[in-house]
């Protein structure tokens, strides 16, 4: 399947321009993508590929899709901002802020503990009794007040999946005593002039919204595995198993009970409030950001962040691997490494989602990136064709 390139991007990144055209699904798979590059607060590459839907609709410069959990990112900087203007603090309780919150023991539990998934609150499935209760954003913050944590805050690293949304974005609305959605368009998505960012797409806007093709979804009535698919998973489990990893620690963090029947990318959930994984964007808006924090905290003349603040919240905090995701993921303040094929990036954090979006910063590089998808991989931290796409851009870039 041939695909035509839509947008702009500068000659040096021609070798880019190939490796994203590689990574689009080949016949008789259907899907898109979209992928903007900042370097040296520059955008050097802005383009788009294949198509917006199943019916074939080719991918529209104005198309958005969700990228799961790649909203972290998002919602962390919009942390960090109010770090900055004095409405929050890293090391102080959470419960100071959101009395409720410090029930069955989290009293002691910080912002930095949340953000550096070390707060012991990463077991949705046990929260709560069916994932559509994810759609109700008063009923969700009432069960993260009343949750009670699996370990001691600091104790242990555990990859929050899901739950990592609620309880961020539930201190932010405490703190600035408005909805998330408000806060983010006027700390972020105004500022920045983005031309799509939400955690809650507006009716409006919801035409914008790539349909997600080919993702693996959890489904209730599949067929049965092969017995060679059956031997791959318990292969696979019992080498996990032996390095210390239990793969029903991860099923607590990112499988709620009902999965099955629920779709985040249907339009009730796309215009419901859920900050660990529900963000619609395009591939620009992640982008632009992330340029802003590759040019520690300023773009076009718009201070997002303090350097001071960016420095500490892209220190690495702890490399251990964690419970819930079987490899070190190097979390700074609510971002992680970025991965590559090969080339080091020591200085890079970002964010990447199921199903193969991603965006991060590189100050040493001055060099920001945004990647949004249609159709991948079911992988909690995107796949191969993103790794890939870093390595291209790094490449070009030096």
């Amino acid at each position: 399947m041939s695909y035509v390139i839509q947008g702009l991007y500068d000659p040096q990144f021609e070798h880019v321009i190939d490796t994203f055209l590689a990574q689009l699904p080949q016949a008789p798979r259907q899907g898109g993508a979209a992928l903007t590059v900042y370097h040296q607060n520059q955008k050097v590459v802005d383009v788009w590929a294949g198509v917006a839907n199943k019916q074939g609709d080719p991918w529209q410069e104005h198309n958005m899709s969700i990228s799961y959990s790649t909203t972290k990112g998002v919602l962390s900087t919009l942390a960090h901002i109010l770090v900055d203007e004095g409405l929050l603090n890293y090391d102080r309780p959470i419960a100071d802020y959101w009395p409720a919150f410090g029930q069955n023991g989290k009293h002691g539990i910080t912002l930095r503990h949340v953000l550096t998934h070390e707060a012991g609150l990463y077991h949705l499935r046990s929260m709560i009794a069916d994932a559509k209760e994810m759609l109700d954003w008063p009923h969700m913050l009432t069960m993260i007040e009343q949750a009670k944590p699996v370990h001691a805050a600091g104790a242990r690293v555990a990859y929050h999946a899901i739950s990592f949304g609620w309880i961020v974005g539930g201190l932010i609305e405490k703190v600035t005593k408005e909805p998330l959605a408000v806060t983010l368009a006027k700390k972020i998505s105004q500022p920045l002039q983005l031309d799509g960012c939400y955690i809650g797409v507006p009716e409006s806007e919801l035409y914008r919204c790539n349909e997600i093709i080919g993702a693996p979804r959890y489904q209730a009535n599949k067929a049965p595995p092969s017995k060679l698919s059956q031997w791959q998973q318990i292969i696979s489990d019992k080498i996990l198993r032996a390095t210390g990893f239990e793969p029903e620690t991860a099923a607590e963090a990112l499988i709620p009970k009902g999965m099955s029947r629920f779709y985040l990318d249907e339009h009730t959930s796309l215009k419901a409030c859920i900050p660990g994984a529900g963000g619609v964007f395009t591939a620009r808006s992640l982008a632009k950001m992330y340029a802003a924090l590759a040019n520690w905290g300023e773009l076009d003349g718009v201070r997002l962040l303090s350097a001071r603040t960016l420095a500490e919240a892209s220190k690495v905090h702890n490399t251990q691997r964690g419970d819930v995701v079987p490899m070190a993921m190097n979390w700074r303040l609510g971002y992680h490494r970025v991965f590559t094929t090969w080339p080091r990036t020591p200085h890079a954090f970002g964010h990447f989602g199921y199903g193969g979006s991603g965006a991060w910063a590189d100050p040493s590089r001055r060099l920001a990136v945004g990647y949004i998808v249609n159709t991948g991989s079911g992988s909690p931290f995107a796949d191969l064709r993103l790794w890939r796409i870093n390595t291209a851009i790094i490449q070009s870039v030096e």
